[in-house]
Formats: structure tokens, C-alpha cells, sequence
């Protein structure tokens, strides 16, 4: 597998060239295509993958090739005229969101794929709003050109309605459909053709004169916008004064980096076309290292005191850990990004979470599954460390003499449970160890155990991400479990607010034990979750004793008084308190505020929330009657329909409790023409009639 070979050093890389991007998109876009294509192309692979065939270097896990889909980023990097393009495919699937949120953190610029026929769907969004939190410079590739009912225009629409971004077109196709013979550059003012329906090469020609003038047309409204981000072009647009290509160029690449512009490719990956100007438009328009911002992170010794790290060899070593993976030749291998300075193999350095230092034994340039060895490795670069035993998902590396913390990647709470049990005693140990090494690799993933039934609690993001995580278990660590029915994550708030005091008064010879708090709890709006605050002051109750309050309360909303589901959505706030000079602790004010808020809760009308999922259903117009009586048997709330062609797409709101097992139904009651997708969107109270059966109340 790995190669041995050794590439240049850290210090002689050229910052300039390099490109961080990664493919990110709504599930079957094609983004995974694209990444084949582009390795193909640059000539790092000598064999197209196909995901149908199974034979994808991206997706190299054998699930992966089963399914067809994506479920773990996998890194590689490519040579594309003189650049060095670093590349993360991600997943499409939301179950998988996690990998998304990641790779985004690490990247400087990204590549959204979108497919020509539906333009932005739901996971689209969601991928779209996770890039907006890091604020990753994009390009837009729509894909599928060739695809029947293709329509580029359409596309680029729903970038707009749906997004709300300023996607501006640098290349529009020429035809559609079995017409799709290839594309302009509206920059060069050049078309790319490809002169037969087999042809993976294309020719650069002048624009056929059938496209001259959609082709000038486009051009001006691509100038215009660009002349909008950067006054000297505008007064050369105003006074109508020729712009050069390489004005356009200069000020499109300062457009797109700063987040005014989203520039539109197009093409279709399968059958080549477009994949030669999409590179084009990565080496041209996305950002290298250089041209991100200084990475801000904090003090670790006072987090309220910043600090930030430049792109350079010459700053201190600072480089965050974004995925974890166990291989089975050389163990755990761990995913960095460096910011600034030099991580050299054989070296150590110093993690800031868990204030230990750690010895880097190899450096790894990762190829999918491949790799090659590497002594040094410096800013902007993506490597894999071996030999890292204490260092997770979103810690820092840096020097002891310089610490700093990056900041941490946010994953979301689990949405879905399962209860596993060993099939044979021989599994019990063996399941226990894979079960460890799965939740270290995916933080999305929660590991529990059930105190009454002492059943092992699987936590994760959807049906497919825990299906995925038991047949890894039986794949990779031959561990046969039985899996209980799915539960779905409910939470607790309350629907008025409430008062309570909380009282421990014990004494037992010598020092006693006092706390006295009274708590007010308010609800909040949906997504607000837990917030503490305090209306008295120190003369009251001393300042000292607010922290464990404020625990106390956290760790009693951890469950709630309907059914023991953790509360979100509520503010409580300290009202009044007294203490003793003697008998009063830290431990008995936690105490105190835990018996305020069970006690306020109870009187605060407690409601019992469900997770309600995005759903986006597309079917054949003649099951839409059939679609639509199945979605309204399961408690769901239509939003939408909008007509596609001979399709119609209906948005609605679904309970996830009311999801379980729906692809296999949607599948027989449309023979299997019917597609979907869906995100969880917010909780929602739970039907009175629903919520007995959840509770047995």
C-alpha cells in the first residue's frame, strides 16, 4: 500500500500553488464523479472509477462501493498546471453530516456540485450553511448536462431563490440533454467542444456564431457583477472601456475569496466534459493559503487573551486534528490541518486539550487509501500523523514554549438511538473495543449504556448512519450483534414560566450541609437551548457560589421530569438565595439548584418535544396521490409542490418517529420511481395522543 517515497520538504512548497478545496454536495450530484474525473485527468489515476462498477478511489470502503455513496471524507491531492490541489470528498448522505462539518473547518475553498435537472436540493442547504459558518470561498459546478430534462438556466434560478447567493455564471453550456456538445468561457471568451457524443477530449474553438449572442449577453452580466465588487472596473463599465481578461480575472478572484461571488461552472462529469475548466477555475479563483486570513485562536492559559497564527514557516506550529481513522496496517492515523509553522516526523509537540505532549512518528501524504511518507510538513498542507495515541477530532497541536487553542469543530446532538446486545459472550469484549475505536473516529456517534437494562445505547444521526455503524462492526471487527427498533431522541422544555425554591438543610454532627437558591425558569424560542443568568447580587448569596448554580441546573436538565429526555429551549435565572457561613459548599448550592428546577419544571406545564424532519420527496406525477396520502398517514404537514417535467416535488415536515422504514414504502408504492431526502429542521411539541404512548403515562 504505501509507496515509501519520500516528497520535498516543508519549506520548499510554495504557498502560492496550493489549493485546499473540497467536494461537498447533495447526495447523487455527482460529486464523488467529479473527484474520479479529476484524478483521471491529472493524471493521478490510471483507470476511471466508477461507483456503479465499484471501483471509485474515493470511495474505497467496501460499504462505500456497495451503496454507492459516500460515508467517510477521504483526502487526496492532485497536480493541475503547476499547482498542487489538495482534495476532500465528502459525503452527501445528511446522516453523514458530520464528515461535512470537518472537512469544511480545515478547507480554504470549496466546490458545491449541483445537478442540472433539480438545481439546490434540501442537503444542498444544509452543505451550503456549513460553508456559510466558516465562511469557504465556493465555486458552483452543475453537473449532469447530458441528463434528460437538464436545464442550466433552472439551476443557476434555484441558486438564487434557494441560497440567497450571488451566483454568477463564467460558463454557460452549449445544448442539453444527448445535445450537450460542450461549453464558453465567458472570461477567455473561448468554447471548449467536444466534437462527438463519445469524445472525452475537448477543442478549443472560437464561439460557434449560433452562441454569440447568449455568449455576449452572459459576458455582460457577468462583468457587471464583478464591476460591482471593485470600483476601478466599474468606472472602466460605466465609461464602457474594454476590460481585459486579465482585469476579469484579478478582480473575479478577489470577488470570490471575499465571499461576493460565487462563480458557476458547468459540465458533466461522467462523460468528461467540463472537469479541464472546472480545474481552470480552482487553480484561478479559489483561494491558496496565503489568501485566508490569519488563523484567530485563543490562549489556553486565559481564553479571553486572542492570538493568531500566519501562514508561515516562520510562526510557531499550530495544526488542528479533523478526523481520526483506524487502519488496520498501521493503526490510528490522524487527519491534520497545518495553519502555520513546521510538524516534522519524529518530533514532539504539545496538545493543548489534553495538556500532554505527544510524539509525531510518521507523516503520511494521504491518497485515499494509499499514501506516501513524508519528513516535513508545513503551512496549508494536509497530512495524516502516525503515532498520536491521546490527540481526537478538533484538538490542537503546537509547540509547548507557544500554545494556542484553535477553535473547536461543532458537531450536532444525535437524533436516534438503538440498543445492540452481543449475539455470544466471544463478542462481548470484541464489541466493546470496535464500539471504542467507531466512536473515536466519528464524534457524531454516542456510546451509552442503559442503567436499567444494561443494554449498550447507539446514538447517531439517522437510520443509515447506525446501519452503517453495525455492519462495520461485523465487517471490521467481526462483532455479530442483535439491534432493538429504533428510539427517537425526544427532548423536554417548559411552556410558562415558573418559580421554585430549592432548600438542603442536613445536619449530621459537625459541619452540616446549606443551600438555599430560588430559580425562575422562562421558556425560549426553538434552538435557543440552555441559558443562565442572575438578577441578585453578591451581597445576597457571595459570587462564589453562582458556578455551581449554574452546574447544578445544567446537570439536572440533562433530564427531564416527563420522561428523563435532556430540556433545551429554557432560561433559568437566580432570584434569591441565602447561605450559611459554615454549612454552605459548592456541592450543596448544586444540590439546591437541582431541586429548584425539578420543582419549577414541574410547574412550568413541562412539554415533551420530537425532532421533525425537512422531507423532500420527488415522484412520478401519476403516484403524487399516492405520495401524498402515505405522507399525511404519518402526521406530516405539506409545505410545497412544485411541478418538474413529469415530476413532482413535494416538501413537507415529518415526525422522524413517523420515518422508520419509509424508503423501502415509498419505493413499493411508486415501484421504486420515487426519491427522497431529508434533514432534521427543528423539534416541535409532541400530540397529546403520542405522547402517552412515548411516556406510558
Amino acid at each position: 500500500m504505501a509507496t515509501g517515497m519520500t516528497t520535498i520538504s516543508a519549506k520548499k512548497t510554495d504557498l502560492k500553488k496550493v489549493r485546499n478545496i473540497g467536494f461537498i454536495a447533495h447526495i447523487d450530484a455527482g460529486k464523488t464523479t467529479v473527484t474520479e474525473r479529476v484524478l483521471f485527468l491529472t493524471g493521478e489515476t490510471y483507470k476511471i472509477g466508477n461507483i456503479d462498477e465499484g471501483t471509485t478511489v474515493m470511495d474505497f470502503m467496501s460499504l462505500e462501493r456497495e451503496r454507492g455513496i459516500t460515508i467517510g471524507s477521504a483526502a487526496t491531492n492532485a497536480q493541475w498546471d503547476g499547482y498542487q490541489i489538495n482534495i476532500i470528498d465528502t459525503p452527501g448522505h445528511v446522516d453523514f453530516t458530520a464528515e461535512v462539518e470537518r472537512s469544511l473547518r480545515v478547507l480554504d475553498g470549496g466546490v458545491v456540485v449541483l445537478e442540472s435537472v433539480s438545481g439546490v436540493q434540501p442537503q444542498s442547504e444544509t452543505v451550503w450553511r456549513q460553508a456559510n459558518t466558516y465562511e469557504v470561498p465556493r465555486l458552483i459546478f452543475i453537473n449532469k448536462m447530458d441528463r434528460l430534462g437538464a436545464n442550466f438556466e433552472y439551476a443557476v434560478e434555484t441558486i438564487h431563490d434557494r441560497l440567497g447567493a450571488n451566483a454568477v455564471p463564467i460558463q454557460i453550456p452549449m445544448g442539453a440533454e444527448s445535445y450537450f456538445r460542450g461549453l464558453i468561457d465567458l472570461v477567455a471568451r473561448k468554447a471548449y467542444l467536444y466534437e462527438t457524443p463519445e469524445a472525452i477530449e475537448h477543442v478549443i474553438t472560437d464561439i460557434p456564431t449560433e452562441y454569440e449572442e447568449a455568449a455576449e449577453a452572459a459576458r455582460m452580466h457577468l462583468v457587471e457583477k464583478v464591476a460591482e465588487t471593485d470600483d476601478g472596473l466599474m468606472m472602466k463599465f460605466l465609461e464602457e472601456e474594454e476590460i481585459t481578461e486579465v482585469e476579469l480575472k484579478t478582480a473575479l478572484r478577489a470577488a470570490t475569496v471575499a465571499l461576493k461571488i460565487f462563480p458557476v461552472c458547468v459540465g458533466s462529469a461522467l462523460r468528461h466534459r467540463g472537469i479541464h475548466p472546472l480545474l481552470d477555475a480552482v487553480v484561478d479563483y479559489l483561494p491558496s493559503p496565503l489568501d485566508v486570513s490569519a488563523i484567530k485562536g485563543v490562549d489556553p492559559a486565559d481564553e479571553s487573551v486572542s492570538i493568531e497564527r500566519k501562514p508561515s514557516v516562520d510562526d510557531p506550529l499550530a495544526a488542528l486534528a479533523f478526523k481520526v481513522v483506524t487502519d488496520p496496517h498501521v493503526g490510528r492515523l490522524i487527519y491534520l490541518r497545518i495553519y502555520s509553522g513546521v510538524l516534522e516526523a519524529g518530533k514532539t509537540v504539545y496538545n493543548t486539550t489534553t495538556k500532554t505532549r505527544e510524539r509525531v512518528g510518521r507523516l503520511m501524504v494521504m491518497h485515499a487509501d494509499s499514501r506516501e511518507e513524508k519528513k516535513s510538513a508545513g503551512p496549508g498542507e494536509i497530512v495524516a500523523a502516525i503515532g498520536l495515541k491521546d490527540t481526537s477530532t478538533g484538538q490542537t497541536l503546537c509547540p509547548q514554549d507557544a500554545q494556542i487553542t484553535l477553535e473547536k469543530i461543532t458537531f450536532p446532538d444525535p437524533v436516534l438511538s438503538v440498543a445492540v446486545e452481543p449475539k455470544t459472550r466471544s463478542d462481548q469484549e470484541k464489541m466493546s473495543t470496535a464500539l471504542l475505536r467507531l466512536a473515536d473516529e466519528d464524534p457524531t456517534l454516542v456510546v451509552s449504556s442503559d442503567e436499567e437494562s444494561g443494554q449498550i445505547i447507539l446514538a447517531g444521526m439517522g437510520e443509515l448512519h447506525l446501519e452503517v455503524i453495525v455492519e462495520r462492526m461485523r465487517r471490521e471487527f467481526n462483532v455479530d450483534a442483535t439491534v432493538g427498533a429504533p428510539r427517537v431522541a425526544y427532548r423536554e422544555t417548559i411552556t410558562k414560566t415558573a418559580t421554585a425554591q430549592g432548600k438542603l438543610v442536613r445536619q449530621t454532627g459537625g459541619h452540616g450541609q446549606f443551600g438555599d437558591c430560588t430559580l425562575r425558569l422562562e421558556p425560549l424560542a426553538t434552538g435557543e437551548g440552555l441559558q443562565f443568568e442572575s438578577e441578585i447580587t453578591g451581597s445576597t448569596l457571595p459570587r462564589e457560589y453562582f458556578r455551581p448554580i449554574e452546574q447544578g441546573f445544567r446537570e439536572a436538565a440533562r433530564s427531564g421530569v416527563i420522561a428523563g429526555y435532556p430540556v433545551v429551549d429554557m432560561k433559568a435565572v437566580l432570584i434569591d438565595g441565602s447561605y450559611h457561613e459554615v454549612d454552605s459548599s459548592e456541592m450543596a448550592f448544586k444540590v439546591a439548584a437541582s431541586m429548584a428546577f425539578k420543582s419549577a419544571m414541574n410547574k412550568g406545564k413541562p412539554a415533551l418535544l420530537e425532532p421533525i424532519m425537512k422531507i423532500e420527496v420527488v415522484t412520478p406525477s401519476e403516484y403524487l396521490g399516492d405520495v401524498l396520502g402515505d405522507l399525511n398517514s404519518r402526521r406530516s404537514q405539506v409545505q410545497a409542490m412544485d411541478a418538474r417535467g413529469t415530476t413532482q416535488v413535494v416538501t413537507a415536515f415529518i415526525p422522524l418517529a413517523e420515518t422508520f422504514q419509509y424508503a423501502t414504502h415509498v419505493r413499493s408504492i411508486t415501484t421504486g420511481r420515487a426519491s427522497f431526502a431529508m434533514e432534521l429542521d427543528h423539534y416541535s411539541p409532541v400530540p397529546r395522543n403520542v405522547a402517552e404512548k412515548v411516556t406510558g403515562i
